[in-house]
């Protein structure tokens, strides 16, 4: 895939958080269903769906303060996405490369808000 045919990066952050929760649902359905898979699956919708949710809060964030909280959370479920995104091309081998493209894309999520928060 060449430059031009690669999707342009979102820079609406409540989109891109949102169009992330939705890969990391479709990515999960996929995910084969045992007793090792089903928490890391649990874990990973929770956080993965969690970034969007968080933000649209701190989006309407009361304050300064509560902004900045918000913006931590989803610092930390971002980084918990990239963890479980990490556990599950382990536990599914056959699913590493597509899981390595949401790492990637949970990673650049947890940058910008790293940023964000330092920032602030």
């Amino acid at each position: 895939m060449t430059n031009e045919q690669k999707e342009p990066k979102i820079f609406d952050l409540e989109e891109r958080t949102a169009k992330f929760g939705e890969d990391i649902i479709r990515f999960c359905r996929e995910l084969p269903k045992d007793e090792i898979t089903r928490p890391i699956i649990n874990q990973l919708v929770k956080c993965g769906t969690s970034v969007g949710a968080n933000y649209c809060e701190a989006d309407d964030a009361e304050s300064r303060k509560d902004f900045k909280h918000k913006i931590g959370i989803c610092k930390k479920e971002s980084r918990e996405s990239k963890h479980f995104l990490r556990m599950s091309a382990i536990a599914i081998p056959d699913k590493k490369d597509r899981a390595r493209k949401l790492w990637v894309e949970a990673k650049e999520i947890n940058l910008i808000f790293n940023s964000i928060y330092q920032k602030l």
